[in-house]
């Protein structure tokens, strides 16, 4: 029986020839259309009113949920923008997952409201909030009662004079 001779193999170059999706070349495409960007110094600089920058936040924050972004709605209506500096605002969030989530369009959102006021030295930026809302989550029915209770002490009373008795 005679055995075929051994393959002999090529050292790998490291290019391949294929048109598999490239997430670090689509990163690159990314980058190369920031740095193409338009000169602010160039553009409109108009005086605004801080409520008409809420309206321009509100209208975005509604084209968002109609394209079915609901985490960045529910981001943009839960706080308004605090303003740092003469056009400088914080956009606060809850967590790090948010900003994650926020900050691939936050361009469009600094566009979208630039265009709206006309001023194009605008600039937002994300942080976490340092006061979080806290939203209490009820277990049970008797939960619920004490923490009513605990705001309005008259509860107790009403229950005892009617002889209520809460589902629990």
């Amino acid at each position: 029986m005679v055995k075929p001779p051994p393959k002999v193999m090529e050292t790998p170059s490291g290019h391949l020839s294929t048109s598999n999706l490239s997430i670090k070349k689509m990163m690159e495409k990314k980058e190369e259309e920031k740095s193409l960007g338009i000169d602010i110094n160039n553009m409109p600089h108009n005086p605004y009113a801080y409520d008409d920058l809420k309206m321009a936040w509100r209208k975005f924050a509604f084209q968002m949920k109609g394209d079915g972004k609901e985490t960045f709605y529910n981001a943009m209506i839960k706080r308004e923008p605090k303003r740092e500096g003469e056009d400088k605002y914080v956009m606060e969030v809850d967590n790090q997952v948010q900003i994650d989530y926020i900050q691939p369009t936050l361009s469009d959102l600094l566009d979208f409201i630039r265009r709206d006021l006309k001023n194009f030295s605008i600039m937002i930026r994300l942080e976490i909030t340092n006061t979080p809302e806290q939203e209490v989550k009820y277990q049970t029915g008797k939960d619920k009662f004490a923490a009513l209770a605990r705001k309005n002490p008259n509860l107790h009373t009403l229950k005892n004079t009617f002889n209520l008795d809460i589902e629990y």
